[in-house]
């Protein structure tokens, strides 16, 4: 019979044991990148934070106005926002989308896409399998409430001027760029194009 000293049977034990070091799976969204021009707010990674959460930067775009109430527009790796909106707002609404888009509700992790069922659109976990519903966005897009339309004109004030030194005026929650107007100034347009809630337009004659 073969005797064994009890420390090294332990020994024996502690050698077969595979040691895993423990990891935080935990997903970290990218810290956004803001800083502030004029009277816009602007995330300079944005690219960045889209291609980290793997889901298209226009649908993420789209969120955020919806949740902020603003307008704004891509403009290459970068998003401009018009205002100047509260880093910590901005963080916390891409969180929000995070939270309802893209982690998964069983194992917290981020292996998600979307596909949809009829109607409704589903978050599917490619680590877990789970699939769970979207929560209601009713309260995150709005509709504007003044409608602009093509082809009319409206009275309005250049507020600002933008970067390629177009003016710049609001009318609800629609920006309105026009070529060649000055600061401060009442200026009668006509809308030519609409995309979203961002509008080109031309001055006329009152």
């Amino acid at each position: 019979m073969n005797s064994y000293n009890y420390n090294d049977l332990l020994k024996k034990v502690q050698d077969n044991i595979e040691s895993k070091p423990v990891s935080d799976d935990r997903f970290n969204l990218p810290k956004a990148e803001i800083f502030y021009e004029g009277n816009t707010s602007v995330i300079k990674n944005f690219d960045k934070i889209s291609d980290a959460v793997n889901r298209e930067a226009d649908e993420i775009l789209k969120f955020l106005l919806g949740g902020l109430g603003t307008a704004g527009e891509r403009s290459g790796s970068r998003v401009i926002f018009q205002g100047k909106i509260r880093a910590e707002s901005i963080q916390g609404k891409l969180m929000d989308y995070i939270n309802n888009y893209v982690i998964c509700s069983e194992c917290g992790k981020p292996d998600t896409h979307l596909v949809k069922r009829g109607r409704n659109t589903l978050v599917r976990c490619d680590a877990c399998g789970a699939i769970r519903p979207l929560k209601s966005q009713k309260r995150s897009i709005e509709k504007p409430s003044i409608i602009l339309k093509e082809g009319s004109s409206y009275d309005v004030i250049i507020k600002d001027i933008g970067k390629k030194g177009d003016g710049v005026a609001f009318h609800g929650k629609f920006i309105i760029y026009v070529p060649g107007a000055i600061k401060g100034s009442l200026v009668k347009v006509k809308i030519e194009k609409i995309s979203g809630t961002v509008a080109f337009a031309r001055p006329v004659e009152s």
